[in-house]
């Protein structure tokens, strides 16, 4: 019999690149570039913020849409400068006019949020929907929970599940838990507790602590996995390490269940683990 009911969490509303992500995007681009571009990425990389933007801020002027989307993200999450939304906005909406679909998603975000500019839900979803056009995952996702939520748009769960998908099948770890969740609760799809747990299992072979959560819920309830409490245990201290206080209490009632031999092979398990990425 199960003694664990998987729970029905839900992510925040939204998903930011991240200052970190975005600017691999960036270096990225900028990886082949050579003279000033290149040395603002050297710049970032050793952590002088402050030339990379006294780089970059020339070439921006004269419309570069990567040093503007550099830009953008360093106003946008205090780099070098002070926070200011208000002219992270102006950057990335150089960019996003120019096709730049990183600049786009996060424009779209500002939007969302009423930072730096109006809140604007039609925007926001004109501009994720644009970059989600091109592949952007985070776009993608972003776009899912917009039709989830109804922001700016009739909730259409159906709609919220392709996009999730999308941004899931390019390894997208919150997409993926969002599938999982679909699944999980039958929102937009047929309940599907097998195909939630491999959501929840690509999320979690990712390192992410909501998809070893989920994941080890799922072993210890028995749904859509067989009952198996040393994978549970695994799962949801994993989930644990990564401070997620809701883990570590289904990790001790998990534990109640098993005999001390079970309970040291998930924590052999758990010591052996190492994320994989999909990127």
């Amino acid at each position: 019999m199960s003694i664990i009911k998987p729970s029905r969490y839900r992510r925040p509303k939204g998903c930011y690149f991240g200052f970190v992500v975005l600017l691999v995007v960036i270096c990225r681009a900028l990886s082949a570039s050579a003279g000033s571009l290149g040395d603002g990425r050297d710049a970032l990389a050793r952590g002088d913020y402050e030339s990379a933007i006294q780089i970059w801020t020339p070439l921006a002027e004269q419309g570069n849409r990567i040093a503007q989307t550099a830009l953008g993200a360093m106003y946008n999450n205090g780099f070098g400068t002070p926070k200011n939304p208000a002219t992270a906005a102006k950057w990335f909406r150089k960019a996003a006019e120019q096709g730049e679909a990183a600049s786009q998603t996060e424009l779209g975000l500002l939007y969302s949020e009423g930072l730096g500019v109006p809140q604007n839900y039609d925007e926001a979803n004109k501009l994720f929907r644009l970059s989600a056009n091109q592949g952007n995952a985070t776009a993608q996702y972003n776009l899912a929970v917009a039709y989830l939520k109804g922001h700016g748009v009739a909730i259409n769960e159906k709609t919220a599940l392709s996009w999730a998908r999308k941004a899931a099948d390019q390894g997208k770890i919150e997409g993926q838990t969002l599938v999982g969740s679909m699944y999980q609760m039958g929102k937009g799809v047929p309940q599907d507790y097998g195909s939630a747990a491999n959501w929840f299992r690509r999320a979690a072979a990712q390192g992410d602590a909501f998809g070893q959560l989920m994941l080890g819920l799922m072993f210890a309830a028995g749904q859509g996995v067989p009952q198996d409490y040393v994978s549970a245990h695994m799962w949801t201290n994993l989930a644990a390490a990564s401070g997620n206080e809701r883990a570590a209490e289904m990790r001790e009632k998990v534990a109640r269940q098993m005999s001390q031999s079970q309970i040291a092979e998930a924590q052999r398990l758990a010591r052996d683990w190492r994320p994989k990425s999909e990127h």
